[in-house]
């Protein structure tokens, strides 16, 4: 599984790079406005870690507000397009989430993870080191695909199980295979809360620069929403 989320993400490393910042809206005006909107403004003396970085936007964004940046990610080619973004700015390096970081204990005082976690099977082992590297009171700020939109991918619509589903992305005219793992509402919160307080779950609403440009995927979307944002806290 992670050898093919890699070879997925790699694949789609120069889309991340070159165009996703400015042509996918389901990014730009959905995901990232209302995670950025949990984000302190100031970061100035605060250590983030960026789990699961891709081409490196959230890590940027997090360095011009001011903190100390550690970025990583299973893509050795999103790796190397972070840091052709960030040059020396933040350290990045290419690691999987499911094995335990190479930091220590109460490194940090945020981890965020953008639409990452739906690529990992199991989310008790990544809580329980996210745990161990944040501070006390350091806040886990996360956002997956919404169960809403998974089920609508299932073979088998068997809500209540996780279940593992290839998704095909086509970028530019090429055809690629993207696994993951879908899971139900419960099982995301009771994971979560395993491990940290629950402070906020959000389920976006799009831009009206979104409303505008794409009309009939915005209804789509005030009828069946496609990420979940989760900020917890650990005590």
């Amino acid at each position: 599984m992670n050898r093919d989320v890699a070879k997925a993400y790699d694949q789609l490393a120069y889309d991340y790079e070159h165009h996703v910042d400015q042509t996918r809206y389901f990014n730009t005006e959905y995901e990232r406005p209302a995670m950025m909107a949990r984000m302190p403004n100031q970061l100035q003396n605060k250590h983030v870690l960026d789990a699961g970085c891709a081409a490196g936007w959230y890590t940027e964004q997090f360095l011009e507000r001011g903190a100390d940046v550690s970025a990583v990610d299973l893509s050795l080619e999103m790796v190397r397009a972070t840091k052709r973004r960030v040059g020396e700015q933040a350290t990045v390096m290419k690691h999987d989430l499911a094995d335990t970081l190479p930091f220590a204990d109460r490194t940090f005082d945020i981890i965020v993870s953008s639409l990452v976690l739906h690529y990992i099977k199991d989310w008790q082992t990544v809580f329980r080191d996210y745990k161990r590297l944040l501070k006390p009171g350091g806040l886990l700020i996360y956002s997956v695909h919404h169960p809403m939109m998974d089920i609508s991918l299932s073979k088998h619509a068997h809500y209540f199980q996780k279940e593992y589903i290839v998704d095909h992305w086509e970028r530019h005219g090429k055809w690629i295979d993207v696994p993951f793992y879908r899971r139900p509402m419960e099982m995301i919160i009771n994971d979560t809360t395993t491990f940290f307080k629950l402070q906020h779950m959000i389920e976006p609403q799009p831009t009206d620069i979104f409303k505008k440009e794409h009309p009939e995927k915005y209804t789509q979307l005030q009828r069946r929403p496609n990420f979940l944002i989760i900020q917890a806290k650990r005590e």
